[in-house]
This record gives structure tokens, sequence and C-alpha cells, in this order.
């Protein structure tokens, strides 16, 4: 599914004012790292965990984490009485590479699921895409390599034609190419049906509102509930 057109115009203004949100996370990793790290901490011996690890989607930007789609993933495994952890590895601005360079902090202990979304900041900044499917490909092989069980889920990513629609069209197909390279559960566009959509973004165009979570969270469990 591709931006409704009616989104585009808006996506591309705010990606031109609001381009900073991406690039701010140096001065949040260490914070954001020891918050994760603790939350691995309180993990109880019986309980299986899943880790979100992402940029500013999975972090929740702009409202409470835990109306954050990974937080609303705890709400439904506890309703439902499954005995899981859930991680939020999320890091405002995070692009691929950072993402691979931050990778061993989260994997000390060892997550039954883990879902990946990473590589929106580097379509944005026009990133190469052959380094985005290098990362991407080299995060899943660092988390297949030492924890051979762990469940995998790719969260796949469209960007706005800002950078030309081949360069969108040659991004989005990044994502089915490296989950049937690594046999791993692709979730084909994990803002179906929220983005561009002006009423469930936040002013900035970019982030889901809290209903917009809702929806983002939906997408989500649909791939996610087969393996709870």
């Amino acid at each position: 599914m591709n931006f409704p057109k009616k989104g585009i115009k808006l996506l591309l203004l705010s990606l031109i004012v609001n381009f900073a949100l991406f690039s701010c996370s140096e001065k949040k990793t260490e914070q954001t790292q020891t918050e994760a790290k603790t939350e691995t901490q309180e993990v109880k011996e019986d309980q299986k965990i899943i880790l979100f690890f992402g940029n500013s989607l999975t972090a929740g930007y702009g409202i409470e984490q835990d109306l954050a789609f990974p937080g609303l993933t705890q709400d439904r495994l506890d309703s439902l009485g499954k005995n899981y952890k859930v991680i939020n590895g999320g890091l405002s601005g995070e692009t691929t590479a950072g993402g691979l360079s931050r990778l061993d902090w989260f994997l000390e202990d060892q997550p039954d699921i883990f879902v990946l979304e990473l590589g929106g900041n580097d379509g944005l900044r026009g990133i190469q895409l052959s380094e985005t499917k290098k990362n991407l490909l080299a995060i899943i092989d660092k988390v297949q390599s030492k924890y051979p069980d762990t469940k995998i889920i790719l969260a796949g990513m469209q960007i706005p034609p800002n950078m030309g629609p081949e360069y969108s069209e040659e991004f989005s197909q990044i994502y089915p190419s490296v989950a049937e390279e690594k046999n791993v559960t692709l979730i084909p566009f994990l803002l179906e049906n929220v983005g561009g959509i002006k009423e469930l973004n936040l002013p900035d165009g970019i982030h889901p509102t809290e209903e917009g979570h809702k929806i983002v969270f939906e997408n989500v469990w649909e791939y996610l509930k087969e393996e709870v």
C-alpha cells in the first residue's frame, strides 16, 4: 500500500520542518539503553521476552511510551494471560547503522521474539540503499547467530517520494528481499492505514498519535499472535 495522495504534500512539508527529530539520537542513547537494561533485569525467570528494536516509531515519540504499539502489545498479552515481558528498544533518530552498533547491549538476554523496525530514517536521509539492506541483514545475522531459536519479525516501511519515486520504490523492496533471504516473517508495511493520514499522526505529520498507534499495534499483532 502506498501513502494516500492527500497525505504526500503534508508529509513532504513535515519532513522539511521536522528533519531534526531524526538526528538527535546520540544524546539519548545512554539513557534509553539504561532504561531498557533495567526493564530486562526485571524479567521474571519464567517469562518469555519480546524485544521491539527500532526508532522513534517503536519508542512512541510524542506520546506516553505505554501507549505506543509495544506497550499496547504488553497490554494484550497480559489480557490473554500470556507470560511475556515486552522490552521497548526504540530510540528516536535511529538508523540501521546505529541499531547495528548498539544491538549487543540488548542481546545479553535471549529474546524469544525479536521485532525489527528500522530503516525509515535511512530513507528520509537518502542513505545508500545497499547500506540499509546490508545493515538489516547484519542485524538479523547477529540475532540468528547468537540465538538460533529466536523468532524474528521484520517491519516493512515505505517513505514518501521526496528522494524521487525510483528511490522510494527501491527502498520499499528492501524489506521483502531481506525477509526472503533470511527466512523471517515480514509485516509488509508497519504504518498501513496510518501513514499519510493527518488525523492519525502528530502535527509533525510523521509520528502516529495514540489512535494511530492502536492501528499500528493491530498491524503488528496480526503477525505476532501466531508466535505467542
